[in-house]
């Protein structure tokens, strides 16, 4: 059966297709660099090849000559010195597979882009933000080449504040990705009744991305191995080892245990904005639309509240930390649900 393209309905759900081909290639990005984070694996290629860099070595000596570039680095010489080549294939395969994606999401982006702008298929202030996530795509790329050489020359790895911006600016286009999908997907989705005041659900959401910021601090800087109990660290419920003074200072941003300490009372704060939503959905009829929604978002932040606990417990486990950091895009999804349909009442 013949297929009108350029009905109003189809060109909708082709975009919303393609949209949700590029989110879900990013939610496997995440992924993937957050296990190559964990698995200390960023600084295995030392280079920024982007045109050759798309095939990995294909014979012995070529493994052997990026191997030697990477026995020239400070993290191989102070602490993997004792590495052999086949340790060090393993890591290099987890940077590769992230770049390697990174590569695809960019392709599979801008081809399609290309063909809806010739097409004249999207308006032009939607053309304009698409074009615009675009160019944060290939900023993600500069910013993740940017990160690695700061682990290349004076360090074992890599700046924190580089990794945060990093993850921030990843989680930023799937946030971008998915508000773009949800409003193609449902272009005519419209519902009665009252918005929560405040624009609390984009306060919230704000919170959560400033919450994963601080959870790369968190990361970089290793401060999950320390202060392994909840809800105090260690007898007290701040730590023994600063001042609260500290907390002002740019001194916040480079001592573990101030970091973790952040990261734990921002969560609080997030579960308090929560409460707040979820009172008002619950007690006022007239947001009853947002039920589920809200629903939705609690059950995520629960279970992220409970996998952060467990990975502290644990000392930050790389199994743990890994499925903490999958929660976290789980619990943004369900937040930009409530985001999408608070936007669209009337």
């Amino acid at each position: 059966m013949y297929i009108n393209f350029m009905t109003e309905q189809n060109k909708n759900i082709y975009i919303s297709y393609w949209l949700l081909l590029i989110t879900l290639l990013v939610v496997l990005m995440i992924i993937v660099g957050g296990l190559t984070r964990l698995t200390n694996s960023g600084l295995s290629i030392t280079r920024w090849d982007l045109i050759v860099g798309i095939l990995p070595p294909l014979s012995l000596s070529k493994w052997e000559y990026s191997f030697s570039l990477y026995k020239q680095i400070p993290e191989y010489k102070l602490l993997n010195f004792s590495m052999t080549l086949n340790e060090f294939k393993v890591i290099y395969w987890w940077e590769y597979i992230h770049r390697l994606l990174g590569r695809i999401i960019g392709i599979f982006y801008i081809l399609p882009l290309l063909f809806f702008t010739l097409k004249k298929s999207i308006n032009k202030k939607t053309l304009l933000s698409f074009y615009s996530i675009f160019l944060l795509i290939c900023f993600q790329g500069f910013i993740g080449w940017y990160m690695v050489k700061s682990g290349l020359h004076d360090r074992t790895d890599v700046s924190h504040y580089r990794l945060s911006l990093h993850l921030t600016t990843a989680f930023l286009i799937f946030i971008l990705l998915t508000l773009n999908y949800l409003k193609f997907k449902n272009y005519n989705y419209s519902i009665s009744g009252k918005k929560l005041p405040l624009n609390l659900p984009l306060v919230f959401i704000f919170l959560i991305l400033l919450q994963i910021s601080v959870g790369a601090l968190v990361s970089g800087l290793d401060a999950g191995k320390i202060y392994q109990t909840w809800p105090l660290m260690n007898q007290n419920y701040f730590p023994d080892d600063s001042l609260i003074g500290d907390l002002i200072t740019l001194k916040s941003f480079e001592t573990p245990s101030l970091v973790q300490f952040m990261h734990r009372n921002i969560a609080y704060f997030i579960v308090f904005i929560l409460l707040i939503m979820g009172t008002l959905v619950i007690k006022n009829n007239s947001f009853i639309h947002l039920r589920k929604a809200i629903l939705l978002v609690c059950v995520a932040l629960l279970l992220q509240i409970f996998l952060g606990i467990l990975t502290v417990l644990s000392g930050a486990l790389i199994i743990l930390a890994s499925v903490h950091q999958i929660g976290s895009i789980f619990l943004v999804t369900t937040s930009l649900v409530l985001v999408f349909k608070n936007s669209r009442t009337n």
